[in-house]
């Protein structure tokens, strides 16, 4: 999930640059790489970009993902592909896009960018079933050992800027009824003065190559462990952005698997514990950019039809209190495992 850059429609057609992507289309776009399809196409779960499950003669089906034109640049997205091809290379359960004869990963068709995976089963890990969250995180910290050999050069970090400036400019601007921006923009005004303030108390943690967007969602278990998919929202950030979404439930739950995550994680790779001070700003920067990601892809036509309730009266009012508990989470001690 991310608004990196403008997305628009086609100016010429007046239809949204995914609109291309017909039956016919994705077929074509796959047996262009040298493959067969039998006809079977399966849409999956995604909006940012479009992915397909696609059926292959005399073969397992393959995963077609195209990329939403105008977001990340083909240096963006071939750096994530490293990352996983470096993952991969220390055998750790990531699912990295397949090359061709050349090496290359990402195919430009037609106007469009795909890449294919193999398709790999599993579900969604129960966190708090047995050791599941220890084994999560030790694989979190050997993902880290890697991501900290060096560093992203194209894709950007997790700024308070990007994330939360940013995104409370957007909504100001035509979605916010005017009834509530007085209270939206008081309320912002003072969460954003807090949240430098707690970052620039945290001091200048150490980042690196994280997978960005590490919630249960993105992740295969199969075989007793999860197989990390989706690393399209893959940043330079501290590692504690890969921890924190793990956690749920009250403050005490919350302790709990946070303690059994670090114990963990720290048989692989040492925490920074001054990184636990980040967890709500993490958590503020996710709300903030979350609303504000809907509202610059609203153009979209899949998103007026899946998210039916963003920008409804209801939405804001709510979203305007879930606002006032973070500012209110930000003024209260981290998280101690």
């Amino acid at each position: 999930m991310d608004a990196h850059a403008a997305d628009h429609s086609d100016p010429s057609t007046g239809s949204h640059p995914f609109a291309a992507l017909t039956p016919d289309f994705i077929m074509d776009a796959v047996e262009s790489l040298g493959w067969r399809c039998d006809g079977r196409i399966l849409a999956l779960n995604s909006y940012e970009n479009r992915v397909y499950q696609v059926g292959i003669e005399d073969g397992e089906p393959l995963i077609a993902k195209f990329y939403r034109p105008g977001r990340w640049s083909d240096a963006h997205i071939l750096e994530e592909h490293a990352f996983c091809f470096e993952l991969a290379e220390q055998e750790l359960p990531v699912v990295p896009p397949l090359r061709d004869g050349e090496g290359q990963s990402l195919h430009p068709f037609r106007g469009q960018r795909l890449s294919l995976f193999e398709r790999k089963g599993g579900h969604a890990p129960e966190i708090d079933h047995g050791d599941n969250l220890s084994v999560i995180g030790r694989f979190l910290a050997r993902i880290h050992r890697v991501g900290e050999r060096q560093p992203y050069r194209h894709r950007p970090g997790i700024t308070l800027q990007t994330h939360a400036i940013d995104s409370v400019e957007r909504i100001s601007n035509g979605f916010m009824p005017a009834e509530l921006m007085p209270a939206y923009s008081s309320l912002t005004r003072d969460l954003l003065d807090l949240l430098q303030q707690r970052i620039d108390d945290s001091g200048s943690p150490r980042l690196l190559r994280v997978h960005g967007d590490c919630h249960a969602g993105n992740m295969l278990w199969r075989d007793d462990r999860p197989h990390f998919v989706d690393f399209d929202d893959s940043r330079q950030a501290p590692a504690i952005q890969d921890l924190w979404m793990l956690l749920s439930g009250d403050r005490d739950r919350q302790q709990q698997q946070l303690s059994q995550l670090i114990e963990a994680y720290e048989q692989f790779r040492d925490f920074d514990y001054g990184e636990l001070q980040l967890i709500e700003v993490f958590r503020s920067l996710r709300i903030l950019h979350y609303s504000a990601w809907l509202a610059r892809r609203w153009d979209d036509p899949a998103f007026p039809r899946s998210f039916p309730w963003f920008n409804t009266q209801r939405y804001w009012e709510e979203h305007i209190l879930e606002l006032r508990e973070q500012f209110a989470a930000l003024q209260e001690p981290p998280l101690c495992p």
